[in-house]
């Protein structure tokens, strides 16, 4: 068994590694590119909610389409409703997608105001950060994680990033009060990034998983929108005609689905680097070279993203002796 788990890494070419690295940093470009375009939606539609419920919706809708016409979908369906009825699953592991509708809100709620590279530095800081509690809990599907010092300091640094990028905003406490919400949103993405695990182990369909991920995000997005309707009452904005504003759904799906089929060459720690990797380099270089009113990323915003890919790279590097601990 020891043979076998140390000839699994040999029989990975160097080649295939590299291929997952750069597919896996390309889909992190890509999340900063939603990024941006729900949040200029949610200034077109003058409601970060109504954004959000456009995003997920569209991506719902395509997975309604895309899963019972693939038999893989249906067989996920299938299993999906088994290990409910038998208790493999509980209902509580497939609210993932409440996390998810609240990052995309918060795209649509905050970015017109700090920009995408400050918006995604908050969100690595909580999401790193909650990676730790959320292992040692072991909510995920590999099970109880230990907190080791390396993960630890690479999440204090993480911290220590967002505080240097937004430390221009000092003098802006509106901006800055607005930073908690996409590390808030960053906090639940580690949470939700568990159970969706569950969820695809139990289908062993990504695209059964990612259905339900939208289903619960969208229908928990339509309340809230219905709330806020009633409250402040319905947007001044209008539908946009341009097509790139309603790419935001589709672009989830498609980063859940390359992560899915890459991950067996690159395995999870080094996908979610280069991963989270690509989503900084994106978000800092959309806003140098796709600048919006709110954008204007200076030294700090840039030191703070160098700084936070250094911190994600310590988090993720935990040491060869954790595994043997996990297996005793």
């Amino acid at each position: 068994m020891t043979a076998a788990d140390t000839a699994t890494p040999q029989t990975l070419s160097a080649a295939r590694r590299i291929t997952g690295v750069a597919l896996a940093s390309a889909s992190g470009v890509a999340v900063a590119v939603q990024s941006r375009i729900n949040g200029e939606l949610g200034v077109r539609l003058d409601d970060g909610f109504a954004a959000a419920v456009v995003s997920f919706g569209t991506g719902l809708l395509l997975l309604l389409v895309l899963v019972p016409a693939t038999p893989g979908g249906r067989r996920g369906l299938a299993a999906t409703r088994r290990a409910l009825r038998t208790g493999t699953l509980r209902p509580w592991q497939c609210l993932g997608g409440m996390c998810g509708a609240f990052l995309v809100a918060t795209q649509g709620l905050t970015i017109g105001t700090l920009g995408v590279a400050v918006f995604t530095v908050a969100v690595v800081a909580g999401q790193t950060g909650s990676s730790l509690a959320v292992d040692r809990a072991g909510i995920g599907p590999t099970g109880r994680q230990p907190i080791t010092r390396q993960r630890l300091a690479g999440a204090v640094l993480t911290v220590l990033a967002v505080g240097l990028a937004v430390g221009d905003r000092l003098g802006e406490p509106g901006a800055l009060a607005l930073a908690l919400l996409p590390l808030l949103a960053g906090v639940g993405i580690a949470w939700q990034q568990a159970v969706n695990g569950r969820v695809r182990a139990a289908a062993d369909s990504a695209l059964t998983a990612t259905l339900v991920n939208f289903s619960v995000g969208t229908v928990t997005l339509l309340v809230t929108f219905a709330i806020d309707i009633a409250v402040r009452g319905w947007p001044g904005g209008h539908l946009p005609t341009e097509p790139w504003l309603y790419l935001g759904g589709p672009i989830g799906i498609v980063f859940i689905a390359i992560a899915a089929a890459i991950v067996r060459f690159t395995g999870v720690l080094l996908l979610g680097l280069a991963t989270i990797a690509g989503q900084i380099v994106g978000a800092v270089l959309l806003d140098l070279i796709l600048p919006t009113a709110a954008s204007h990323p200076g030294v700090n915003t840039l030191l703070g993203a160098a700084l936070t890919m250094v911190a994600v790279l310590i988090a993720a590097l935990a040491p060869p002796a954790r595994r043997r601990e996990s297996r005793v």
